[in-house]
């Protein structure tokens, strides 16, 4: 039982975490003025919708009951977020705090990969996690284009 305990628990924080990227992706769409990056934005936030109701069926599946909301820091920074892209280039602004929270999701996962899970579980979460690197590198790429655009 205290490994399911952990699992869930561990599969809980991911879920907060997919819950903050989801609704982190969906605000930076709202303030993105370029149309191609406010509709990868809005892509990204359904891929992490869709990584949350994964999440929560695996817990549902060890018998726990999964999160459905996100974090106080990812409310925080989507606040943050917000402030940022009102001064300056709206796209940099943008790319740079969402940046910041996929560098979150980033050790959020690379933390829950070195948890004592069930290899089922291990294997969805690294897949998951590899989406996550490529959302953070090519946020990254889209990030220097836009500031290399500006000089």
């Amino acid at each position: 039982m205290k490994n399911n305990q952990e699992a869930v628990s561990t599969l809980n924080n991911l879920i907060e975490i997919s819950r903050d990227g989801e609704m982190g992706f969906m605000a930076a769409a709202e303030k993105a003025d370029d149309p191609g990056l406010k509709s990868l934005l809005q892509d990204r936030s359904r891929s992490c919708a869709s990584a949350t109701s994964e999440l929560q069926g695996l817990i549902r599946s060890l018998g726990g009951t999964p999160e459905d909301s996100g974090t106080i820091a990812g409310a925080v920074h989507r606040g943050w977020t917000k402030v940022r892209a009102a001064v300056g280039d709206n796209n940099v602004a943008v790319l740079e705090e969402v940046e910041r929270g996929e560098d979150v999701a980033k050790s959020a996962y690379a933390k829950a990969l070195k948890a004592d899970l069930p290899a089922d579980i291990r294997q969805t979460i690294d897949l998951q996690y590899q989406g996550v690197l490529r959302n953070h590198d090519r946020v990254r790429d889209l990030r220097n284009q836009y500031r290399a655009s500006k000089h």
